[in-house]
């Protein structure tokens, strides 16, 4: 098994690529199963999520092709990948498959949308909390599906006329819930109209992606969507979004370590609030033609408290990062998670690098220290692992961090990026 062997102590220069979304990647990928046309999707990253789902959507009878080229991307892999789904050749998204990651779930609503049944194992994923899936079966039931649970499956069936477009508010913001419902009303009969709807630049890129698929949905990026049901959609060709966890990810890496760093390929507007924090810590954050530059030298870390919230909020997902962060700020500051009621699992293992980190509830009290120091210390989930780099890079000598397939799903390239600007980074396989 993979681990990463980081050596603190090193300044950040030079130029990082932001790759694409993933978390805008995976419902742009499950779109496909909409209609029996090529969708054709760039800038789609390499990680294991991506790969992992390529194999669902190929279980349902999807065609793959990938074009993987090097790209001046900072030598990035920039792909592109095209999606033929003529017929779907099987409505059963199984738990072997479905168990390694959430998102995969999604497949639900487009199966639903186009076949009228579909049978999903309910979800896996990283174990940040409970996450149900009431959500998403209360939209489809508002949409005309019949729905049952039975053996760890969800089974969906929809009248004969297909989905019936309806008014539907979700009681709590859910990207996924709003990427499903969205989905599935594209093809349903009438109109949709979904209330308290998820703003995140991702929900976004879907609606568009669609729209240029034939759909017919305005609201997006406001808390009400409306979707007018049609009958078939087409192929389209989409670039994936920046990712803007990625990218706020490497601003704190800076801001953590100290330096001057290009982040390319993406953009301010995505990550207003998590910016603005990083601005807070300490950080010179400036909008260059390529992308955003992060630069911070001179004085230390400043303490910044936070609340995680939906779009325009702060990013859970990158909750854990600012955390990383905050270890050695010049003062106390607080964290208070909103979104997940189990997305602290990092601290005890951040604090094995030296940390003073406490918890009550859902809020955790961060006294900043001075120094940390390299320890053996394991990824819990996807954003937890990173934020043990971002410490571990900050940290006196050597910190291994295992665990990294977590790393995997939704970094790409990681090690490479941080070693170009001048990080002692390496993959070490056991």
């Amino acid at each position: 098994m993979d681990r990463i062997r980081i050596v603190g102590g090193n300044k950040l220069n030079g130029v990082i690529p932001i790759s694409g979304a993933k978390n805008a990647a995976l419902p742009l990928m499950i779109a496909s199963l909409l209609t029996d046309d090529t969708l054709t999707l760039e800038n789609v990253p390499h990680l294991a999520d991506v790969e992992q789902l390529i194999r669902i959507l190929g279980n349902h009878g999807a065609d793959i092709s990938v074009n993987g080229r090097r790209e001046r991307q900072g030598e990035s892999y920039a792909r592109t990948i095209h999606f033929t789904c003529r017929n779907i050749v099987d409505t059963t998204a199984p738990y072997e498959l479905v168990s390694k990651m959430r998102a995969s779930f999604w497949v639900i609503g487009p199966l639903l949308a186009r076949e009228g049944k579909a049978r999903v194992s309910l979800p896996g994923g990283c174990a940040i909390g409970t996450r149900p899936v009431d959500l998403f079966i209360e939209g489809l039931k508002a949409l005309s599906a019949n729905i049952e649970i039975d053996g760890g499956y969800v089974n969906a069936t929809a009248p004969a006329g297909g989905l019936i477009g309806a008014r539907y508010t979700f009681p709590k913001v859910s990207v996924g819930a709003t990427h499903v419902l969205m989905m599935a009303a594209t093809l349903a009969n009438g109109t949709t109209v979904l209330g308290n709807a998820a703003r995140e630049p991702e929900v976004v890129d879907l609606a568009n992606c669609l729209n240029a698929m034939g759909a017919k949905i305005t609201g997006q990026g406001t808390s009400t969507i409306t979707i007018e049901g049609v009958r078939s959609l087409s192929g389209a060709r989409h670039r994936v979004l920046p990712d803007r966890i990625e990218t706020g990810t490497y601003a704190m890496a800076v801001a953590m370590t100290g330096g001057d760093v290009i982040l390319e390929d993406t953009d301010m507007a995505l990550l207003d609030t998590a910016l603005e924090a990083i601005r807070r810590a300490g950080a010179e954050i400036t909008e260059t033609n390529s992308g955003i530059r992060i630069v911070r030298n001179g004085a230390g870390i400043k303490p910044v408290d936070i609340v995680t919230d939906p779009f325009p909020g702060f990013p859970t997902d990158l909750q854990a990062q600012f955390m990383g962060l905050m270890t050695m700020a010049k003062g106390t500051s607080h964290i208070t998670e909103t979104i997940f009621e189990n997305r602290f699992m990092h601290v005890q293992e951040l604090a094995r690098l030296g940390a003073k980190i406490s918890l009550s509830g859902q809020t955790a009290k961060i006294e900043g220290v001075s120094r940390l120091k390299g320890a053996p210390v394991m990824a819990t989930d996807l954003r937890a692992s990173v934020s043990l780099v971002i410490a571990g890079l900050a940290a006196e000598g050597e910190t291994m961090v295992s665990r990294v397939y977590h790393l995997d799903r939704g970094f790409e390239r990681l090690e490479e990026k941080l070693t170009r600007c001048g990080a002692h980074v390496e993959r070490v396989s056991d």
